[in-house]
């Protein structure tokens, strides 16, 4: 099987899996993959995550011009900026999930860490997740802010619209997209209760320990 081939059969099957488990719904969300050419493989605009065709997954120039597939989302702007400014990004997630948008109305929640220190692996996954302000869908200026943070993020959290993640490679992105989505549902549920989060020498000691990118 070519990569091309090959990575497309692993969107489709990864975007089933999020919709399956209720991380995403109807034809919200959506996926890129960089090909080891420049090229990347994107969900096409107006698609279901349950129920991807392979070959109609857009495969778009470096340039931004469509080569195959359906057209793709019009969230094109948000993917690439991750690629422009993290050189090392293999693919990037970006989900309506109901939890992190939760957390995003939340007024009293950090905008430079969005996700309380609840776990070592929301650390180990995440970093620090900025909360970006509402943008349109489709406005270019979403990617704008992504780029104004100089690849010092590999998540973010777009204010009354979801989260978006970055990571070496498909499978790392989506589980790192999982990870934030738990640690919204968890951040949601302890509300009010005095829980006890990691300490600032806990979190120092995973961040060290794991070569977390904890960005001031």
């Amino acid at each position: 099987m070519s990569e091309i081939s090959a990575a497309r059969e692993q969107i489709a099957l990864l975007a089933k899996s999020m919709f399956d488990r209720g991380l995403t719904h109807g034809s919200s969300g959506n996926i890129s993959l960089r090909l080891s050419d420049g090229t990347l493989l994107v969900t096409p605009t107006g698609s279901s995550m349950g129920t991807l065709d392979p070959a109609r997954i857009s495969h778009i120039s470096e340039a931004g011009d469509l080569l195959s597939g359906d057209n793709p989302t019009k969230e094109i702007p948000l993917h690439t900026a991750f690629y422009e400014t993290r050189q090392k990004t293999g693919a990037v997630v970006h989900l309506h999930s109901c939890h992190s948008v939760a957390l995003s109305l939340c007024p009293d929640i950090d905008p430079d860490n969005v996700l309380p220190p609840l776990t070592a692996y929301g650390i180990m996954q995440l970093g620090k997740v900025k909360l970006l302000p509402f943008f349109v869908p489709g406005d270019p200026a979403m990617g704008d802010a992504v780029r104004g943070l100089a690849g010092k993020r590999t998540a973010v959290l777009l204010a009354n619209h979801g989260p978006v993640v970055a990571g070496k490679d498909l499978e790392a992105a989506v589980y790192a997209m999982e990870e934030l989505e738990a640690t919204a549902r968890l951040a949601l549920l302890l509300r009010g209760v005095a829980a006890t989060s990691l300490n600032p020498e806990q979190i120092s000691r995973v961040v060290k320990r794991f070569d977390v990118e904890w960005t001031e």
